[in-house]
C-alpha cells in the first residue's frame, strides 16, 4: 500500500524543512497576509475562479491543484483520493519552506480574510496547523494573547507549516499502510492528536475565516455523520455565494437559513460543554480566560 501512495507524489521533494526560515521565526505578524504569502487550492472538477480572484485580490499567491484520477484508484473512497490531493498540497509546503494557506475548492472565505488576526504566534514555534475552518471544534487552553490551541477536524481551510506538513506526510504513509483505500477514512479527525504527540500544537481560531460553501456529502451521510457542516460564527460577510445555493430560489435566504442553523448548532456545542469540555475547564489554571473566549466569541463583536 505504501508504494500505491508513494507513486501518487513527487519523492524527489526534500522532506527535510529548513527550520531557520524568516517566515518561519518571524515576530510582530498581527495578520494573515504578515505571514502568508502562498495560498493552495485544492479542487477535483469544480470551479475555482471565484476563490483564485479572491486570493489574487488579496494579493496571495494562488495555485490550484486538481486530483487525478488514475488506474490505480479505481474504488478508492472519496475521502481516501482527498487524503491524496491534501499530500500534494504538504509536498508543496515542505518545499517553499514557509507557512502556507490550503483550502478546498469548497471554501467560501469572509471578504476581510488577509487583514484579520493570525490565529497562533510564529514566535512560538509551536504550531504545526492552525484551522481557519472548524468542525466540531474544542479548545484545550487560551493563550494570554488570547490565541486557542485546541482540536478540528475537517480541512476545508487551514495554515500549515513545514514541520507540520513533514508530519503530516508521515501520518498519510501510515494511514496508507494501515487502512483499506476503498472504505470511508476519518483521516482529518487523527491530525489534532498526531501533531500534539510530537510537540506540535493545533490552533481554533476566535471565529471562522471562511464557510464550507459545498453541497452535502453522501459520503459522510452514509458513514452516519451529518452530511453539511457550516462555520458557526464568521469573522464577516462572505466573499462569494456559497456553491449550497445554487439551484435555490432564493439563494441569499438559504444562506441566512443556514447560517441561522450553524449559530444555532454552534451555541448548542457550547452549552453542553462539547467547545469547552468540563473537565478541561475544571483542570485549567485559567478557567475564567477560557469562558470568555468561549462565550465571547459567539456573543461578542471583538475578542
Amino acid at each position: 500500500m505504501t508504494k500505491k501512495l508513494a507513486m501518487d507524489w513527487n519523492q524527489d521533494t526534500d522532506l527535510s524543512p529548513d527550520l531557520t526560515s524568516p517566515k518561519i521565526l518571524a515576530k510582530n505578524m498581527s495578520s494573515i497576509k504578515d505571514a502568508i504569502d502562498q495560498t493552495i487550492i485544492l479542487a477535483y472538477k469544480e470551479d475555482t475562479e471565484p476563490l483564485e480572484t479572491f486570493f489574487l485580490e488579496q494579493k496571495f499567491g494562488c495555485q490550484v491543484i486538481r486530483q487525478k484520477h488514475k488506474t490505480g484508484h479505481k474504488g478508492y473512497s472519496p475521502s481516501y483520493l482527498c487524503m491524496l490531493n491534501h499530500c500534494n498540497a504538504w509536498l508543496k509546503v515542505i518545499a517553499s519552506n514557509q507557512p502556507t494557506l490550503i483550502c478546498e475548492a469548497d471554501f467560501v472565505p469572509v471578504r476581510n480574510l488577509a487583514s484579520l488576526p493570525l490565529p497562533y504566534d510564529p514566535a512560538l514555534g509551536d504550531m504545526g496547523i492552525a484551522w481557519l475552518y472548524t468542525c466540531a471544534p474544542q479548545i484545550y487552553h487560551v493563550l494570554p494573547n488570547n490565541q486557542a490551541v485546541g482540536f478540528s477536524t475537517s480541512m476545508v481551510a487551514y495554515i500549515l507549516t513545514p514541520i507540520g506538513a513533514k508530519h503530516l506526510i508521515d501520518m498519510a504513509f501510515q494511514i496508507a499502510q494501515a487502512s483499506e483505500p476503498k472504505q470511508y477514512s476519518t483521516w482529518d479527525s487523527l491530525i489534532e492528536e498526531f501533531l500534539r504527540i510530537r510537540g506540535l500544537n493545533g490552533y481554533v481560531p476566535w471565529r471562522n475565516y471562511g464557510e464550507h460553501g459545498g453541497k452535502p456529502n453522501p459520503e459522510h451521510k452514509k458513514a452516519g455523520f451529518s452530511p453539511a457542516h457550516r462555520a458557526d460564527v464568521l469573522y464577516g460577510q462572505l466573499a462569494f455565494a456559497p456553491l449550497y445555493t445554487a439551484m435555490q430560489p432564493y439563494p441569499g435566504l438559504h444562506v441566512l437559513c443556514s447560517r441561522l442553523k450553524a449559530r444555532i448548532k454552534g451555541l448548542g456545542r457550547l452549552a453542553l460543554g462539547r467547545y469547552l469540555r468540563l473537565p478541561v475547564l475544571a483542570e485549567s489554571t485559567t478557567p475564567l480566560k477560557m469562558l470568555r473566549f468561549a462565550i465571547g466569541r459567539q456573543l461578542t463583536l471583538r475578542p
